[in-house]
């Protein structure tokens, strides 16, 4: 049973990638096809890693280079003022309920490369005369539970656990943060499967708020609407954990979470639900208006209802937000960063880069890349443009997945790649 069980699930990993013109389930105005029934598709890119020479491919006139590898599961980049690179090393946890469904969901996360063993734990990574090579590395913060997002504010470093945001007195400079830390927030989790696990931080720019997004913790709450209690969520709180309520709501998981500093608003890139066909639902990225409902579960891209979700609430769908540009259905739009430096060429400046850590649930491969969305005046006015490619090799094996997006001191572009368990950098040809 359980050997017919994994031939199912992993069938259809010889599909070829759809370039994104195959689909249009991108840009301001996707087109949504009708839902799909049916047995869903189960079809994530089997991870081998990059060969010696290896690495993905930029446009002309880049460069990309190994910034820094045999890292412990990559999975989220912060750049502190003085230019340290912080790298947050953790990964999923198997399921723990024994059922078929969870032996299945942990063969295929094996198979895709996301069971690595967690570090738990941050690194840093410093380039001390800033000429785009790393020069040290250090275990920066350690005895973590999934760390994910960083911000640093004031005199506190906060990192962003599956369960917990904590906080660590920093000193500019420090190679480690002093003692255990200090928990400031609990978050809604769930012991064993914890669904969408990780939790990504913003600061406001005059760091009296911090945001921290809690993704669901099942596609469409599965397990009832009291499990999501908390969940598919932006919270808002006070630097030392007071006040801390719900900002916006309907989020399936807004993995990516940044400021825009041109006009600091705070922008979000979101996964979408599953199982409606290769189509549906689009991953999309958003700015997040203060109480905001965004759908989830009832609805999705706005208004359309997802009848599997029952009891409906009709009142609830009347207010959803449509999202403002759609990343493509199944693309798991992890890492958003709005890039601030100045050595990319103009076309790149004031836009966002988004880590698309590849689909799984569909007949042929989509994301699997870097992609960039330019900007004008405040909103994305496309079209997506593909960054950094080449993590599927020929065969459609997965040699990395690209997951947080930031730059380091001199402007590049810095990539985490947990299956490569690299982290890239992207800089303009001399």
């Amino acid at each position: 049973m359980k050997k017919a069980l994994i031939v199912l699930a992993l069938a259809l990993s010889a599909c070829g990638q759809s370039p994104p013109a195959a689909n249009n389930s991108y840009g301001a105005n996707p087109q949504l096809p009708a839902p799909q029934g049916g047995i869903p598709t189960v079809n994530a890119a089997r991870a081998v890693g990059w060969p010696a020479n290896g690495a993905p491919h930029a446009p002309d006139g880049f460069v990309v280079t190994r910034y820094a590898e045999g890292l412990q599961h990559p999975r989220f980049i912060y750049t502190l003022p003085n230019g340290d690179v912080l790298v947050a090393e953790s990964s999923t946890r198997p399921s723990s309920g024994g059922g078929v469904q969870d032996w299945i969901q942990n063969a295929v996360q094996r198979n895709a490369g996301a069971l690595a063993d967690s570090a738990n734990k941050i690194v840093m990574l410093r380039d001390d005369n800033h000429d785009g090579v790393v020069d040290s590395h250090y275990d920066f913060a350690e005895g973590l539970n999934q760390p994910f997002g960083m911000v640093l504010v004031g005199e506190y470093f906060y990192v962003a656990n599956t369960d917990s945001v904590m906080r660590f007195r920093y000193t500019p400079g420090a190679v480690r943060v002093p003692g255990r830390g200090t928990v400031v927030l609990q978050l809604p989790h769930r012991d064993g499967d914890n669904g969408h696990w990780t939790r990504t931080l913003a600061a406001s720019a005059d760091g009296s708020k911090i945001y921290v997004s809690v993704g669901s913790s099942s596609n469409i709450a599965d397990h009832g609407m009291a499990d999501e209690r908390g969940r598919a969520a932006i919270w808002e709180f006070n630097p030392d954990g007071s006040g801390a309520h719900i900002y916006a709501s309907g989020l399936r998981n807004a993995a990516g979470l940044e400021f825009n500093p041109r006009s600091n608003e705070l922008w979000a890139a979101v996964n979408e639900r599953d199982m409606l066909g290769d189509n549906l639902v689009p991953d999309y990225m958003t700015h997040v208006t203060p109480g905001g409902f965004y759908g989830w579960p009832y609805s999705y891209w706005g208004r359309h209802v997802d009848v599997r979700v029952q009891p409906q609430n009709p009142v609830l769908v009347a207010t959803a937000l449509t999202p403002d540009f759609a990343l493509g259905a199944h693309t798991a739009s992890l890492g958003l960063h709005f890039y601030r430096g100045t050595a990319l060429p103009e076309h790149y400046r004031d836009g966002v880069f988004i880590g698309q850590h590849g689909s799984w649930n569909r007949s042929q491969f989509v994301g699997y890349k870097v992609v960039y969305v330019p900007f004008a005046n405040g909103r994305p006015i496309g079209p997506i443009e593909d960054f950094l490619t080449g993590f599927l090799n020929t065969r459609n094996e997965a040699q990395g997945r690209p997951v947080g997006v930031g730059e380091d001191s001199t402007g590049a572009l810095l990539v985490a790649d947990d299956v490569g368990d690299i982290v890239w950098r992207v800089a303009t040809a001399h």
